[in-house]
């Protein structure tokens, strides 16, 4: 269960206050896979780390049962100075997965990211590729309840877009996903439902199809832009 409740989110800009969500109220689907859609700067990265708990709302607030990811692929939270095994292992601590389940969590990652020395380098030394690669990995590591996608299949050749898409995958089995990205294709293979966001609207569609057509069409039907449902 997601709720967000009276959420407002708005940042500073040289031209003022740019208000990207304003007293939102919304339910999303429960053990739905959802993908997310909308122009640039309406909010949707914005609002995946509001819903991982890495950015924080003006008001308002989210309500959940469920144990949610970060949106994977982001590699801003790393510590410069440290070195990716440093950094897992950290991550691994603020789960309190040690141990055996940390090994296993390290593992998985050096394997999956496939950045072989530099997982013992300095964050700091890696291209943007690289922090990608192991954040990805880093989240698929560690069980969720719902993990949050956001554009990672855009980062990477074809054969780690393939990998992506093939964790994705065999994590559905157990867990649900909300998915950010503009490639169709790939949220109508991943996604039962869809969410349309436009001028601080939360739009709930019934299909992926649905908010996809919402998409293309460039607006929303008009409604109360303090509950979507």
């Amino acid at each position: 269960m997601i709720k967000l409740e009276n959420l407002t989110k708005s940042y500073r800009t040289p031209q003022g206050r740019n208000v990207l969500f304003k007293d939102v109220n919304a339910s999303f689907p429960e053990g739905k896979n959802i993908g997310i859609l909308g122009r640039n700067g309406a909010g949707k990265s914005t609002l995946l780390r509001i819903m991982g708990g890495i950015d924080y709302p003006d008001s308002g607030r989210v309500i959940t049962n469920q144990r949610i990811s970060w949106p994977m692929g982001l590699a801003g939270g790393f510590q410069g100075s440290m070195t990716g095994r440093e950094n897992v292992a950290f991550v691994c601590g603020l789960h309190g997965v040690w141990g055996a389940g940390q090994r296993k969590v390290m593992d998985t990652v050096q394997g999956f990211a496939e950045i072989g020395n530099y997982f013992d380098a300095p964050i700091k030394n890696y291209s943007s590729g690289m922090r990608s690669r192991l954040a990805f990995g880093l989240s698929i590591a560690i069980d969720f309840d719902i993990y949050l996608v956001d554009e990672v299949m855009s980062v990477g050749d074809a054969q780690f877009k393939n990998k992506c898409e093939a964790i994705i995958a065999e994590k559905r089995k157990t867990s649900t996903f909300i998915i950010v990205a503009h490639a169709m294709p790939l949220l109508r293979k991943n996604c039962e439902v869809g969410i349309y966001l436009e001028e601080g609207r939360v739009k709930i569609c019934k299909s992926m199809d649905e908010a996809i057509a919402l998409y293309l069409k460039g607006g929303a039907p008009q409604q109360n832009s303090k509950t979507a449902s």
